[in-house]
């Protein structure tokens, strides 16, 4: 994975994507077109996606209870924390309590508590290449060292655990792993976790098990979490509502000690935990107050509505890149919202890399990708697909517009 591997502490998704947006022509504008976004990873843009009744009420009726209008403890408040323990706990071989979890605004935020809490001087953090960029910028704020473990994808985007060996020392404090992956669509299998875990015990460092896309798995792997494997290993599991209850904007994550044999249980851990939560402002109290319903609640129908409009929508996603020569995947997704494709710049007259390409697609057919720059890989692109099928149908077929008109010559174009 040498080829095309890159750092991206100055670039950010949502960086790239507001300077994409503002390059297009509005379709107010004469000649503009309608924008297509699967640029970024918001479900809510698209109206096949939705969140539940169940959630919606839940929420109301937190609200208009009027009981959870002022603060929350700084952990969170208790019957949140005891629902995420228990929905959590329906996957493991033991039990979570409400001590495990810390609510936090986001996964982002999780994100962070994760890294601060690892910080220290000469400590290094081994991330995933391609990956979620907010770890590496966390990480810059934190002086921890990062260290790139690339992803195989002829391996189903799998972690190269030799790599991980190889960049390992004593001041190894942990290794990312997101799972159902973001970037990639991704779902690791239970033997290559295992593996992961007996690597992390030998080389003596704890596990990120970043799981905000937890069970959107639709391939023929089942979703299993890191933790089923924290008697081997301490994980420190990051999740949230935001994915699979499509509510991104509610800002509702966890960060949960999943560690049976009590790693965290040290009473000066706990303390220094709870001391940074101080500090932190997490998520309105009332959408905390909605949680153990929204948990308990929801149908599982509406869960396989989701995972079966991701499923299909991938699909059509694959079937319309075989159409197009200078795009190509390798491997078809499993899981999560998106997908990596690898972009053949040799077939193209006049695009110089990724960021190039996206940039003159965007103005050009009014089509959003994110490059793989972004995510560490250059000249890859990141393609969101949980949109409906109309536009993503739209969206490839201005794509395959785009690359008719800037092919090379002397190779043949399309019919």
């Amino acid at each position: 994975m040498e080829n095309g591997a890159t750092t991206t502490s100055t670039i950010t998704i949502k960086g790239i994507l507001s300077l994409l947006m503002e390059s297009i022509r509005t379709e107010e504008e004469e000649g503009g077109k309608r924008v297509i976004s699967l640029g970024m990873g918001d479900p809510t843009l698209y109206s096949c996606f939705r969140t539940t009744q169940v959630s919606l009420q839940a929420v109301s009726d937190s609200l208009l209870s009027n009981k959870f209008h002022g603060y929350s403890p700084t952990v969170g408040l208790p019957q949140a924390r005891r629902a995420i323990a228990e929905y959590l706990s329906r996957d493991l071989p033991y039990k979570l309590s409400l001590d495990d979890v810390f609510i936090t605004s986001g996964c982002t935020q999780a994100i962070d508590v994760a890294l601060s809490m690892l910080a220290r001087p000469r400590a290094n953090i081994l991330l995933p290449r391609p990956g979620f960029p907010i770890y590496e910028l966390c990480a810059k704020f934190r002086h921890l060292e990062v260290r790139y473990v690339d992803l195989l994808p002829e391996n189903g985007w799998e972690i190269d655990l030799d790599a991980v060996e190889s960049l390992a020392d004593e001041n190894t404090v942990a290794l990312v792993v997101i799972n159902p992956g973001n970037p990639c669509g991704n779902v690791y299998s239970y033997h290559h976790l295992m593996k992961i875990a007996e690597s992390a015990k030998k080389l003596g460092f704890l596990v990120i098990a970043d799981e905000v896309y937890g069970h959107l798995a639709f391939g023929s792997k089942p979703f299993v979490p890191m933790g089923v494997f924290g008697s081997i290993v301490p994980v420190l599991t990051l999740g949230s509502l935001s994915k699979r209850w499509i509510v991104p904007g509610w800002r509702l994550g966890w960060f949960v000690t999943t560690d049976p044999s009590g790693s965290f249980k040290d009473p000066k851990i706990i303390e220094r935990f709870k001391k940074y939560f101080d500090i932190l402002g997490g998520p309105a109290t009332f959408i905390q107050a909605a949680v153990p319903t929204i948990l308990e609640q929801t149908d599982e129908s509406f869960f396989k509505k989701t995972l079966n409009s991701l499923k299909n929508s991938s699909d059509i996603c694959c079937e319309r890149i075989k159409e197009i020569p200078c795009i190509d995947s390798s491997h078809r997704p499993e899981g999560s919202m998106a997908m990596m494709v690898k972009l053949n710049l040799s077939l193209l007259e006049d695009v110089s890399d990724d960021i190039d390409f996206c940039f003159k697609l965007a103005r050009e057919e009014s089509v959003i990708l994110l490059p793989g720059t972004a995510v560490g890989l250059k000249n890859w692109l990141r393609i969101t697909f949980a949109a409906d099928a109309t536009s993503i149908e739209e969206a490839f077929k201005r794509i395959k517009c785009f690359y008719l008109r800037h092919a090379k010559t002397q190779y043949p174009t399309l019919v």
